[in-house]
């Protein structure tokens, strides 16, 4: 069974740096979607980078473009968030998810979000980050 395990929270200050994992274990198949998500304080969740791990291209999110990074380590099926220079707005809970196969199906959303089409199967638990001012 396909499953998630997220890591890596904490909290830093603002301009500080993390970095999230999400090991993934289970899947079939290599080629595959996962994303990372977040749901700040009295927010819907919204989408933060997504990949297609088989080489394929990676988006992000407005919001944290040119801050963010979603690099895949495909020895150890584990996709990492390196969070730089964090804002007290990027306090949230950050969940991964992924897809058994397929592309992720991005699209853009209203106010420029970041959409993931494709269905996900598994999900990680969620991870807090906090940006302190």
């Amino acid at each position: 069974q396909e499953q998630l395990v997220a890591s890596g929270g904490g909290s830093v200050q603002a301009g500080g740096s993390l970095r999230l994992s999400c090991a993934a274990s289970g899947f079939t198949y290599s080629d595959n979607c996962m994303a990372w998500f977040r749901q700040r304080p009295g927010k819907e969740r919204e989408g933060v980078a997504a990949i297609n791990t088989g080489g394929g291209k990676i988006y992000y999110a407005d919001s944290v473009k040119g801050r963010f990074t979603t690099p895949y380590d495909n020895a150890k099926n584990t996709l990492y968030l390196q969070l730089d220079n964090l804002e007290p707005e990027d306090t949230a809970m950050y969940y991964c998810g992924a897809a058994r196969y397929g592309e992720c199906l991005v699209r853009s959303g209203p106010g420029a979000r970041l959409v993931v089409g494709k269905n996900l199967d598994a999900w990680g638990q969620g991870t807090l980050v906090t940006g302190a001012s």
